[in-house]
């Protein structure tokens, strides 16, 4: 039977439990011993687990909003819109913290960097499955993604099912059609796995929401409007903070992995996700 002890090892009533049989309740449950023993350096750098950490974390938080962009999306088929926006607005917070964690490696020198870049060895960001499960989710769809992943057959497996999925975006459109605005029979019939591609009607339909944005008829279709922009907005933040940690360590030389390095992050950075949420405000 476990005892209740104080910091000497004397009971008391005002102190936690700290005799237990075998882990405690808090390993159980958040896996830290796991967690904090998956850094495996492969450079004598010390700069180096830095890089590692910040890299893990920011999977983490891949893995979250996933979470929560897959159930706005599932609340928004079912027309629970108040579920999808408590989601989205989560995300927004992760978001911040997932940028965030540029900061550790955003003032990386090119030296600093090349301490431990051959350890990496093909190694590249563009890599993750779960961050392209992200942009799966946003409407960038891309069949090619999923070559690096044949080895995985589970992680394969779940991104093919994503490729074929609609997007969060998709699913905001057949909301708005469900609520008897125009979206086009091509925009919602197209092909789930191919890139989404900006529609002129679309762009109307959002035009003339935020023409009339006081009527309560399609209040929280604006509000919805507005979330997914902060969520764009926060994507497109991402992308540039990557670019400009990335020009830093290592300048115009190809990425890890063979990428294009900047010049690929560069074209990433210069589009926005749900296109006609930005320019549909030109026209109100």
């Amino acid at each position: 039977m476990s005892k209740t002890l104080d910091a000497s090892g004397v009971g008391g009533s005002d102190t936690p439990n700290l005799d237990f049989d075998g882990t405690t309740p808090y390993e159980d449950y958040v896996q830290a011993d796991v967690l904090t023993h998956l850094q495996h350096l492969r450079s004598d750098d010390p700069g180096e687990m830095v890089f590692l950490v910040t890299t893990q974390v920011m999977e983490l938080w891949f893995t979250v909003i996933v979470h929560e962009w897959e159930t706005a999306a599932t609340a928004l088929r079912e027309d629970r819109i108040p579920v999808a926006m408590d989601a989205l607005k989560r995300s927004l917070r992760e978001l911040e913290a997932l940028n965030a964690s540029w900061r550790p490696l955003a003032q990386l020198t090119p030296g600093q960097f090349n301490a431990y870049r051959a350890a990496l060895g093909e190694g590249s960001g563009f890599q993750s499955a779960m961050y392209r499960r992200m942009e799966f989710l946003l409407g960038e769809k891309s069949a090619s993604m999923l070559v690096p992943h044949r080895g995985a057959p589970r992680v394969h497996a779940e991104l093919e099912k994503a490729l074929q999925e609609p997007s969060l975006y998709d699913e905001v459109l057949r909301l708005l059609a469900r609520r008897g605005l125009p979206v086009p029979n091509a925009v919602l019939d197209r092909d789930l796995s191919q890139r989404y591609e900006p529609s002129a009607e679309v762009e109307a339909v959002w035009t003339g929401l935020y023409a009339a944005p006081d009527d309560n008829e399609t209040l929280d279709l604006h509000r919805l409007g507005e979330v997914l922009t902060d969520v764009a907005e926060l994507v497109w933040r991402w992308r540039n903070d990557h670019l400009v940690a990335t020009r830093r360590a290592m300048g115009a030389k190809t990425g890890t992995g063979g990428s294009a390095g900047v010049t690929w992050l560069e074209k990433r950075a210069t589009k926005n996700v749900f296109p006609e949420l930005w320019t549909a405000r030109s026209y109100v």
